[in-house]
């Protein structure tokens, strides 16, 4: 009887989409065993890669839709739209990525998360009426504001100017008018994958651990992290809840504590939240074994990154799981207990991060071809 493999990659970040890793697998598994059959479910964990992940995987289309940058430029956003569960699934790198700046334009005191409201307004016109939702990669430290003001929420400052939606305003909020807000948010649901567990403000939160990367300076820092502070004192005086301390409300420059207090969206491991959205568990029913990979593996891959979620799927199975990365980092061997049975590098020898990220697909094909030849050898042996 011919081996069924499931192939479940993220991306392998800067060179390969899940989906391209997902067939570079394929290419790889067949060379090894040309009538095997070959299951691809490429994954994400909620970060960059997310649509690209979920269009392969679940029954939905892909629509485009113009919104604004971080810097309020026009640009091409996108969602995926699952009309017969009326799902869509909004990916706010797209919208609000670092990505899409380039370093000039890197300041989170200026940055707002506006166009990934304005991604969700689209979803909620095509008739979304549960929006999953990935953050990461953002270029923001609004704290949600941006996406609140998109539909409908207004910010007002001490006397009653409506303020702009980006980190800059957030010291300045004295009131928070919700009487213009879309009614359509009462009958609707929002699930946020949300991997850390950085509180909004503080050593830890957004503003410190995260500013810097998004261009902020010291000065920026501590302005910011005060500014979270008092956007987190205004929303417990006119929304009546605290996500000061709130687990997550520090991801994405605050938009984990912004999208529970103005949508109160549930925050939920991204890995997990996709592996049940394409029924993951269903199909790899029946898989001999399966493949999984990003582009490192390291100790920080068990806090709930993509390879890990895929594997402690498989153990719940009792199917073999086999991670295939670009690079194998420190603290690996904690990841044995989570379900993986193998770590390959795609790495044939010593080479560059330009060549490894140039020759990535054949790469990976070549050694998904070898790990699943080593288990096939492992099976023959263990049956005799």
């Amino acid at each position: 009887m011919p081996l069924t493999i499931a192939a479940a990659p993220n991306a392998f970040k800067g060179s390969l989409t899940p989906g391209q890793a997902a067939q570079a697998m394929a290419e790889g598994i067949l060379r090894a065993v040309p009538d095997a059959r070959v299951c691809q479910i490429p994954v994400s964990d909620g970060g960059d890669g997310l649509i690209s992940a979920m269009s392969t995987a679940a029954n939905g289309h892909i629509e485009t839709v113009q919104v604004h940058d971080p810097r309020m430029r026009p640009v091409d956003g996108a969602f995926l739209f699952i009309a017969d569960q009326a799902i869509a699934v909004v990916e706010m790198a797209l919208a609000s990525g670092l990505a899409l700046l380039p370093k000039s334009l890197q300041d989170p005191c200026k940055t707002t998360t506006m166009g990934t409201g304005e991604l969700v307004k689209a979803a909620m016109d095509k008739g979304a009426t549960h929006i999953f939702m990935g953050i990461g990669g953002s270029a923001t430290n609004d704290g949600g504001m941006g996406v609140a003001h998109a539909l409908g929420y207004r910010f007002l400052d001490n006397h009653k100017n409506e303020l702009f939606p980006a980190g800059e305003s957030l010291s300045r909020i004295a009131a928070i008018d919700a009487s213009g807000v879309d009614d359509r948010l009462a009958t609707t649901r929002f699930s946020v994958a949300c991997d850390v567990t950085n509180p909004l403000t503080g050593p830890t939160g957004a503003a410190h651990i995260f500013g810097p990367q998004k261009g902020a300076d010291p000065d920026q820092v501590m302005m910011l992290d005060q500014g979270l502070f008092n956007l987190a004192r205004v929303i417990k005086k006119d929304l009546g809840k605290e996500i000061d301390a709130l687990d997550g409300a520090g991801a994405a420059g605050g938009l984990g504590g912004g999208m529970k207090a103005f949508f109160n969206a549930e925050l939920t491991p991204g890995i997990d939240m996709v592996l049940d959205l394409i029924h993951f568990k269903e199909r790899i029913t029946g898989a001999d074994v399966v493949l999984t990979g990003e582009g490192c593996i390291d100790g920080q891959t068990r806090f709930n990154k993509a390879p890990a979620g895929v594997a402690l799927a498989a153990r719940s199975m009792n199917i073999p799981c086999i991670a295939v990365c670009g690079s194998i980092g420190k603290g690996g061997n904690h990841l044995w207990d989570m379900g993986l049975d193998a770590v390959f590098s795609i790495c044939p020898g010593p080479v560059s991060l330009n060549q490894a990220m140039a020759e990535a697909h054949e790469y990976l094909t070549r050694t998904s071809e070898q790990a699943v030849r080593a288990f096939i050898a492992g099976r023959i042996k263990n049956a005799r």
